[in-house]
């Protein structure tokens, strides 16, 4: 898949854990780490909404596109 998750940068950036995270944008840790991991196939604009105010960060800064040419 051409896009790619940087949500474990960003988390390592502001210094939250999974779990914190987890708790403040309020869906479940193994959700979020299917997320993280680059794993899940689509995102809910109001959960990207939810991290980005947590994580005080835009998309941009979580998913990045990359052409697989």
């Amino acid at each position: 898949m051409a896009i790619i998750v940087n949500l474990d940068v960003m988390m390592a950036r502001r210094k939250i854990s999974l779990n914190e995270l987890s708790e403040r944008v309020d869906i479940t840790p193994a959700n979020l780490s299917i997320l993280k991991t680059g794993k899940a196939k689509a995102i809910r604009f109001s959960t990207l909404d939810a991290i980005c105010k947590v994580l005080n960060c835009q998309p941009a800064d979580i998913l990045e596109f990359r052409d697989e040419e």
